[in-house]
């Protein structure tokens, strides 16, 4: 990686393919800037995080990441707090993180809005939460933390070898649907106890995740603030009743729903696996902290 090159993170597998013949196109309106475009080698997500990580560290004069948003999740770990310019291109199944700070949802015309404001050295300040855990890593998130009936689904589907694809995830809900039973949290927002049992958490810097559902409608990734939402015990009938008003937004004005905004949440209950933008972060407890503008980017 030479200074000043525009890197580029690239999932062919986001969206399951399906954009997968756009990349030269991204690639040529990516470079309208001026700048060189290099496409970082990786083959797991852990060398795609530490080609990231060495592509600002050698100064590249932007970082893009093209895919969903694990794709992001990863490219973010090197670019939070870094003075080094920032672009999504959407290409995944969700691309949650780029609709809730602003980027089109077309890729070719998002990078070309990339090239632009790097030409122009226009971009615009987007928070980020920090999440440390007992161990003391730290993980950045742009979108949604998942902590409740969501995340054990998530990782029930991790561990499934069949079915394949999204059927996997299906039957993991209903798998787990069965089982479902509200959890006690500990849960401490700006130093006050909000602890509750119930079956629902969501810690959001961007209003959706699993492609548009909008489980805190009213973040704003501008804002300093993050948004959070419980849920009391729920039963198999009520969560599939609430399920559907997901997607608007419309599920808060259910009186069993709280939300609540913050700069720092601690959040713990036994057993949980917590994932953000989709990834697996790790288990409860975490600390998580807004970072006001955090990354520097391009749309």
């Amino acid at each position: 990686m030479t200074s000043g090159d525009i890197a580029v993170l690239a999932n062919p597998r986001a969206g399951r393919g399906r954009h997968r013949g756009l990349l030269p196109g991204v690639v040529r309106r990516l470079g309208a800037a001026g700048h060189a475009v290099r496409l970082l080698e990786a083959s797991t997500a852990e060398e795609a995080e530490k080609a990231c990580h060495r592509a600002v560290g050698d100064g590249c004069a932007a970082l893009v990441a093209v895919g969903g948003d694990g794709t992001v999740h990863l490219a973010l770990q090197a670019a939070a707090s870094r003075p080094v310019a920032f672009g999504v291109v959407p290409a995944g199944t969700g691309n949650d993180f780029a609709a809730g700070t602003g980027v089109s949802p077309d890729p070719l015309t998002a990078a070309s809005a990339i090239a632009s404001a790097l030409e122009s050295s226009s971009f615009a300040p987007i928070d980020l939460a920090r999440a440390v855990g007992t161990d003391e890593e730290k993980r950045w998130f742009g979108a949604v933390l998942a902590a409740g009936f969501d995340a054990i689904v998530n990782e029930r589907a991790n561990r499934m070898r069949w079915p394949r694809g999204p059927r996997r995830y299906d039957l993991a809900i209903a798998l787990e649907m069965a089982r479902v039973r509200p959890r006690l949290y500990a849960l401490e927002i700006d130093g006050v106890d909000h602890g509750f049992e119930g079956t629902l958490v969501a810690v959001g810097n961007c209003p959706s995740y699993g492609g548009g559902l909008r489980i805190v409608p009213a973040a704003d990734p501008s804002d300093g603030l993050l948004d959070v939402v419980t849920a009391l015990p729920l039963s198999r009938a009520a969560m599939a009743r609430l399920k559907p008003r997901l997607r608007r937004g419309t599920h808060v004005t259910d009186p069993r729903v709280r939300t609540y905004r913050a700069t720092q949440v601690r959040l713990h209950s036994d057993g949980i696996i917590a994932y953000a933008d989709g990834e697996r972060l790790g288990p409860l407890p975490l600390e998580i902290t807004c970072v006001p503008g955090a990354l520097r980017l391009l749309r």
